[in-house]
């Protein structure tokens, strides 16, 4: 007879589903799930709030395509991490969340920490549960981890009342449970291929446009494959960046308003047309959408479309791939070359616009300047994490992006002070790479105190911050209350918490302090005084702001 607690069980079904790491912020009554996730060679990494356990947790799935598991004490615990469960769930990315509980059979007793967690959760996850048995843990576990994945991704919910981790239970008692996981993936007809490349061959100005559901499906070398056979200009959600290398040459992210506004073909994979998309208004009313997501309900949703499909975004662009590539073999398809040549000319424009400025030697440092020196210094295989308001949209106009998950932002919640802790689970899922934060001064402020956690967890990310003295750029002709914050001295927070610190103040100094910072070995800060009435959505500078 072998008898073990319930936290063991969900230790061990977890390690049997592969799973790698924990995030957590210590605390009862999840501290035996992080012991058996230790004792199993699972890795766990405790944070200094649960909000950004919660945001690295939906970084690591971002980067890696698995679910990111963290869990958290009960009641204030589990509740903080709210925000970043929010996040993912309007990102659809994976993720399974452990909420410590109160004791399940004193509910109503107004027990310590007694609060309606499942009733909270709920609405912002796939797949809730409550379970009353121990025994029960595997099998609650196995199924949230099939949901989480499965169809369109999103986050989910286990309630995990104190009595029931504690509860010991014979294994031999333990009921057997399903751990089958999806794996085929739906295609679609082939006369639904055809009339797409139909459609899209037939039109004068046709583009690509890839989200989340792309990169979760795994489509990036297949949507390169496609983008290169029919020769069509692509875009893609912001936090789907890199998809396709941004130096491929159908790529002309300076001509994206362009693009969508005289597209007369948008084939849309894997990608709601939300607020981001202006509900699918930001293009040319007169073109032909055809819309490819594995939610039907997604489809028509805002916009009317000229062909809806059901289907996996990976699965149904290799369809795509396929077929055209017997047409060129049976020489029934042509490329586009004055609309490209038209998006080329764009191009070439708005950067001849916005050179003086990116080489500008204006103290303080205009934040273009910033983005153009870590754009040269950075590898090409480097992890970007953005994350603030002036900053967001200046490194969204000059920094490019060359590996599918490799460039994470705010997303389409907005969620600011996501950057640090979205870095730290990028390093965690690729620590061979470069991970460089970009943050504004004021959403690096709502972390900050995890570069404790880098540092005490040995996560050498180099976050560099865009100091402009408060939240958004000074308008001396609108006072915005709140604004100001003055200049915040991170470089020394970073050196009193054991890492490597630095200020800049001129734009000769960026690229060494990047060097300096990177050669540490440490998690560092490297603080930039950036131009305080610098807007990144402003019109007035260049004009590039018409382009996004």
């Amino acid at each position: 007879m072998t008898i073990v607690t319930g936290s063991h069980l969900i230790a061990k079904t977890l390690k049997e589903h592969g799973v790698d790491t924990l995030f957590y912020l210590t605390g009862g009554p999840s501290f035996d799930i992080i012991s058996g996730c230790e004792e199993l060679g699972i890795r766990t990494v405790d944070f200094r709030h649960e909000q950004a356990a919660a945001f690295a947790a939906h970084a690591y799935t971002r980067i890696t395509g698995k679910p990111g598991v963290v869990t958290a004490s009960s009641g204030p615990g589990t509740l903080n991490l709210l925000t970043g469960i929010y996040a993912a769930s309007v990102d659809c990315a994976p993720m399974i969340v452990l909420g410590g509980a109160s004791a399940v059979h004193e509910r109503g007793k107004d027990t310590f920490q007694e609060v309606d967690q499942m009733g909270i959760m709920d609405p912002l996850c796939k797949f809730s549960h409550r379970p009353t048995q121990a025994s029960r843990f595997p099998e609650i576990v196995s199924m949230a981890y099939r949901k989480s994945v499965s169809g369109r991704p999103g986050p989910v919910y286990i309630d995990c009342g104190v009595d029931v981790l504690d509860e010991k239970v014979d294994v031999e008692s333990i009921p057997p449970y399903s751990a089958t996981l999806i794996t085929s993936k739906p295609a679609t007809e082939n006369h639904v291929i055809n009339k797409v490349l139909d459609i899209l061959l037939h039109a004068k100005k046709p583009i690509i446009f890839a989200g989340g559901g792309a990169f979760f499906s795994g489509a990036s070398e297949a949507l390169e494959e496609l983008v290169n056979t029919l020769q069509i200009p692509f875009y893609t959600s912001p936090m789907s960046r890199g998809l396709i290398p941004e130096d491929n040459p159908f790529s002309f992210p300076a001509a994206r308003s362009t693009a969508m506004r005289e597209a007369d073909a948008v084939l849309v994979v894997g990608s709601r047309l939300n607020w981001m998309m202006s509900y699918g208004d930001r293009f040319n009313p007169s073109a032909k959408i055809i819309q490819i997501d594995l939610d039907e309900s997604e489809l028509g949703h805002n916009k009317s479309l000229e062909l809806g499909i059901v289907g996996d975004a990976n699965t149904v662009v290799m369809q795509l791939v396929d077929e055209a590539k017997n047409r060129i073999e049976s020489a029934n398809i042509s490329s586009n070359p004055s609309w490209v040549e038209t998006l080329k000319m764009k191009e070439k424009d708005r950067q001849e616009k916005n050179h003086s400025i990116l080489n500008s030697d204006q103290v303080p440092i205009h934040p273009l300047r910033l983005c153009k020196e870590i754009s040269e210094f950075l590898d090409r295989d480097a992890i970007l994490v953005v994350d603030g308001n002036e900053i967001l949209h200046f490194a969204r106009q000059s920094i490019p992006t060359y590996y599918p998950g490799h460039r994470l932002n705010s997303g389409v919640t907005g969620t600011m002070g996501v950057g640090l802790p979205y870095g730290l689970g990028a390093k965690i899922a690729k620590p061979d790479k470069q991970v460089l934060v970009l943050h504004g001064d004021g959403s690096m402020g709502m972390n900050a105190m995890e570069i404790d956690t880098a540092v005490r967890h040995n996560l050498p990310v180099v976050t560099v911050v865009s100091n402009n003295e408060g939240w958004f750029a000074r308008d001396p002709q609108w006072k915005r209350p709140g604004r100001e914050l003055g200049f915040t001295e991170f470089d020394e927070m970073a050196k009193s918490l054991h890492g490597y610190g630095e200020k800049v103040v001129k734009p000769n100094e960026i690229k060494p302090a990047l060097q300096r910072a990177f050669d540490s070995g440490k998690p560092s800060v490297v603080n930039v005084h950036v131009e305080p009435t610098a807007a990144g959505v402003s019109k007035a500078w260049t004009g590039s702001g018409s382009e996004q």
